[in-house]
């Protein structure tokens, strides 16, 4: 790993330095354990602790196959669906391994007892596999987390569509919390020049995912003038969001659950901030029981914010606990546009406000290449930026992993890889000088 390193460091480094470079045995990555699987069983969701089933481990270097990459990781980050492996919910991740697995020859490696995870990267191109032409040793790069075969036509006008379209680091192995990552080259974009690692690793799949929901058409189509209500919109996926809404014209209602959060939405340029915990919404009397009530108040609140007016779209990503206040607060002829369910997935809402007012539910998972290549162009041309707050070693990703499960983040968390330190990386000294407060905005808040 020293030679990789240091050939990634000097700024003499050709292509074929690093095509000649050896490559190793084994790396260290982030893991789960398939035979640790029930090591949670019967506790609470927000009693399992990722610092327990996260393990830093020695793995053997995968073969390389047709149409891949194996990059050396320089940062990566945490995602939600880090956390979601970790604790093993709503299903363990061998599943989806042992599924692909029988694909193919080159799908089987993807199914072993161990699971290297993590859906981001930046890093630098070490080999490329046969009919690979566009990418080569030494280039630097990030991935997103878009993995298909696109053998089936389904996939063809939208390769999220593709019947076998899966998650990278998720529903596949060799993923980007390691110091070697496994990646098809249609999943590698240009890493961002003015970036350093660990902030051009950060957007990844927060950016095009919230690309995906609220700005393209296979989503909510946001134009300007709509006013976009925005769950946790200084976490991880609502930072983009707050983002996209203020680039393209949208007036963001920005719902957070402090006042630090609330300051970061502000710092982010929003004006509509609504911090649910200080205003003590409770959108459930109970278990089983929601308060059209809160609804009401709630919708009074937003018109309050945005000059008597509905919102237009609702990004939607907590799910369970918010989804009946989403779909009652969204204008006639609205949308709702949901990507996940953190607070739960088994959503209750009622219909009546829905058909009636002839609202749409979109469901947008993750992005197409178009899209998270559109996406990444945005943050390389500093229209949209890194919300980098905290980096940890990659022997931490359990603490970092933990941080993002108990909400006690803001923005995105890093983890270096290969990155000695933090700070590393950056090519366009002039360009990130223009931006800086801009990049730096999630740090020491």
């Amino acid at each position: 790993m020293k030679e990789i390193l240091d050939a990634i460091q000097s700024p003499d480094s050709t292509s074929a330095d690093f095509a000649a470079l050896p490559l190793p045995v084994s790396y260290r990555a982030v893991t789960v354990h398939k035979d640790e699987t029930e090591m949670f069983a019967g506790l609470p969701t927000r009693d399992k602790d990722p610092r327990e089933s996260l393990h830093l481990d020695e793995v053997p270097v995968p073969e390389l196959g047709p149409g891949e990459a194996l990059v050396a990781v320089m940062a990566s980050s945490v995602n939600y669906n880090s956390v979601w492996t970790s604790i093993f919910e709503p299903l363990p991740t061998f599943g989806f391994l042992e599924r692909y697995g029988t694909l193919g020859d080159l799908a089987k490696r993807h199914d072993l007892p161990y699971h290297v995870i993590g859906s981001d990267l930046s890093g630098v191109v070490l080999r490329t596999g046969p009919g690979v032409g566009a990418w080569h040793p030494g280039d630097e790069v990030v991935a997103h987390c878009l993995s298909v075969e696109l053998e089936s036509s389904d996939g063809h006008n939208d390769t999220m569509l593709d019947p076998e379209q899966r998650i990278w680091g998720f529903e596949t192995n060799f993923g980007g919390l390691a110091e070697l990552a496994l990646v098809k080259s249609n999943q590698l974009m240009p890493k961002p020049l003015h970036l350093s690692w660990e902030e051009a690793a950060a957007p990844g799949l927060v950016n095009s995912t919230a690309y995906r929901q609220l700005v393209s058409r296979n989503g909510a189509g946001m134009k300007q003038g709509d006013n976009v209500l925005i769950w946790g919109a200084s976490g991880g996926l609502g930072s983009y969001a707050t983002q996209f809404a203020l680039a393209g014209g949208a007036n963001p209602v920005c719902v957070v659950s402090s006042e630090r959060k609330a300051e970061l939405c502000r710092r982010m340029g929003a004006e509509a901030v609504i911090d649910r915990t200080a205003e003590g919404y409770a959108f459930w009397k109970d278990e089983r029981e929601q308060d059209p009530r809160e609804w009401k108040r709630f919708g009074k609140r937003i018109r309050e914010l945005t000059g008597g007016e509905d919102v237009d779209i609702v990004f939607e990503h907590p799910g369970r606990e918010t989804f009946g206040a989403s779909v009652y607060v969204t204008r006639k002829g609205g949308t709702v546009v949901t990507c996940a369910s953190t607070s739960g997935y088994t959503h209750e809402y009622d219909n009546r406000y829905l058909w009636m007012s002839l609202k749409r539910i979109i469901g947008s998972h993750f992005a197409n290449y178009r899209e998270a290549w559109e996406a990444n162009r945005l943050i390389a041309k500093g229209r949209i930026h890194p919300t980098l707050s905290k980096v940890y070693a990659l022997g931490d990703t359990g603490q970092a992993a933990y941080d993002v499960h108990r909400n006690l983040h803001q923005g995105k968390v890093g983890v270096l890889a290969l990155a000695p330190r933090e700070g590393l990386g950056v090519r366009d000294e002039e360009l990130r000088a223009r931006h800086i407060d801009a990049i730096n905005r999630f740090r020491n808040v």
